[in-house]
């Protein structure tokens, strides 16, 4: 695949997250609508922190966010379950544009590198790029459903 593509497809779909979550009210942000489990708040953290662990965590790179994101933003974590307050919105929103730029910094040249085995079954860089992609553009849809509730 080609690399040109490859961070294409990265920043149209985070920045059309990016447009949709900033469109959300503000005091929309931590409501979760009947028939959803998060709200959009929880969201953003999910997808800074499952790009990280699926481009960084599975090629065993170093991971920048603090640990606690584990905790509140991981697979099958859930709001009801915080026992702290999360990172601002603004915050979570800035961390996401900056691993955008970290992935192009640190990957435009390697992303026909090899990776070790994984659940995603990506073997180079380019591959859990495209994964990741994935699951933002399954999130893109969440939230714009939960918008559509939410208004």
């Amino acid at each position: 695949m080609r690399n040109d593509f490859i961070f294409h497809i990265l920043d149209k779909h985070l920045e059309q997250f990016i447009e949709l979550v900033e469109s959300c009210p503000a005091d929309k942000r931590k409501v979760v609508p009947e028939g959803f489990v998060n709200s959009i708040h929880w969201h953003i953290g999910h997808v800074l922190t499952v790009t990280e662990f699926h481009v960084f965590g599975l090629s065993e790179q170093p991971l920048v966010l603090p640990a606690n994101y584990q905790e509140l933003f991981a697979y099958g974590s859930r709001q009801s379950h915080w026992q702290e307050e999360p990172p601002a919105w603004d915050f979570l929103i800035n961390q996401l544009k900056e691993q955008r730029n970290q992935i192009h910094q640190l990957l435009k040249d390697k992303l026909e590198a090899p990776v070790k085995d994984n659940f995603l079954k990506g073997e180079n860089f380019g591959e859990l790029i495209v994964s990741t992609v994935l699951h933002l553009v399954n999130h893109l849809g969440i939230v714009w459903a939960m918008l559509k509730v939410l208004k």
